[in-house]
């Protein structure tokens, strides 16, 4: 495969407002577990339900309901899990995820609703995780099996990821989406675990792609963008859960700020990591004063919903350039203490209750404001990367992704 090179030239602004991040937040080790504490009593309150079945990707009126393994989200939850088996080691947490592997498992080989670039999220967090925790054979066989899934949705002449829908669906049809930038590292795993380097250069060149399309010169991004499938020629860029087709929706720009270190990790390419950086810069000189972004980057003061999902997603991506970038690196301490700071916000003021009636972990979250649908309330990804940026702070994590 001939990979297709970088000619994208991305702008970068800077950050504006480095004062606002000069000085290391007031947020310690011992605040980061009190927050894991609550976060371990939310999953004790939802795992009796959560154990056969899956939370819905979000809450209606802030409780999850019970749903099979049909979303792109259930990952999310098994992840959770992983992460409380970690932090605890209490097998009770390792059970769960052990039961949930049958469901995986069908999901796979029936082929139940696997026409999504979403396999990476549904098998990183939940196959991927379990064998490098604990080593299991029949997760390690079922990631690679979605790998394989994966990989069939790669349209070599474009050189993406199709996102949604039959690759014959004339409305997905060749569109790639910034989402997909964490779901790539099911396919650099796949190559390392079989030596086999097909998955990885899909992978490397769909991230290629990503930056040459899906960013914009100002160092925004697109939600998603359209390519041809079969002459290779770029289309057009739109919004699926943005403001509008020229805004940039903040939890995209969040998936930018993460998925493009993690292939930086794979690759060593330094174009991914240069360009992380300007859409770190993007993303934090939009933040309001209490540092958790509204739901698209186009607002920065007023009534509009806050997205606490994306700032959780960001602090991740944060912390992971904090750990690839060299010691010396000037903006390196501005995006530790950025990311202690949402992550301080958070904790503070967007966590739910010890009321069993609010399941969620983190309140405020837009799951898709276009269509009315998990405005305010708690989304699956935002409790899991709100968890994962917790144990970041307390441990030297090793990554699932």
């Amino acid at each position: 495969m001939m990979i297709k090179q970088i000619n994208k030239t991305v702008t970068d602004e800077g950050i504006q407002r480095k004062e606002r991040y000069a000085n290391r937040p007031a947020f310690s080790r011992e605040d980061a577990e009190t927050a894991i504490a609550h976060v371990l009593k939310k999953i004790d309150q939802n795992l009796p339900r959560f154990t056969e079945q899956f939370p819905a990707p979000c809450t209606t009126n802030l409780r999850y309901e019970a749903t099979e393994n049909l979303e792109w989200t259930p990952g999310f939850w098994t992840g959770m899990l992983w992460l409380a088996y970690e932090v605890t080691g209490d097998m009770k947490y390792r059970k769960v995820p052990e039961i949930q592997l049958a469901s995986y498992q069908e999901r796979i080989e029936q082929k139940i609703m696997t026409n999504t670039h979403d396999l990476g999220f549904l098998y990183t967090l939940s196959c991927m995780a379990a064998n490098k925790l604990t080593g299991n054979q029949e997760a390690r066989t079922l990631a690679l099996k979605a790998a394989d899934l994966l990989l069939e949705r790669f349209h070599e002449k474009a050189g993406i990821i199709q996102a949604w829908g039959d690759l014959t669906n004339p409305k997905q049809r060749g569109r790639m989406i910034i989402d997909c930038n964490m779901n790539l590292s099911l396919l650099y795993w796949a190559s390392g675990e079989t030596c086999d380097p097909k998955y990885k250069q899909a992978a490397y060149q769909h991230i290629l792609q990503a930056l040459n399309y899906i960013v914009r010169g100002d160092a925004s991004t697109y939600h998603t963008y359209y390519m041809n499938p079969e002459s290779g020629e770029p289309i057009k860029g739109d919004t699926h859960q943005g403001f509008c087709d020229e805004s940039c929706w903040s939890r995209g720009q969040a998936w930018g700020m993460y998925g493009f270190p993690l292939s930086y990790l794979y690759t060593k390419d330094e174009h991914l990591l240069s360009v992380s950086k300007k859409l770190t810069h993007y993303f934090l000189n939009r933040l309001p004063e209490d540092d958790v972004c509204y739901w698209d980057l186009i607002f920065t003061e007023g009534e509009e919903e806050r997205d606490s999902s994306a700032a959780a997603i960001a602090a991740c991506g944060l912390l992971e350039m904090v750990k690839q970038l060299p010691v010396l690196d000037e903006d390196r301490r501005y995006y530790e203490h950025a990311a202690i700071k949402i992550i301080s916000s958070l904790s503070k003021q967007y966590v739910s209750s010890e009321d069993e009636a609010e399941e969620g972990v983190l309140l405020h979250s837009v799951y898709n404001k276009n269509f009315s649908h998990g405005v305010d309330e708690s989304c699956m990804w935002g409790d899991y990367f709100y968890f994962e940026a917790l144990v970041r702070m307390t441990k030297n994590w090793t990554l699932y992704w």
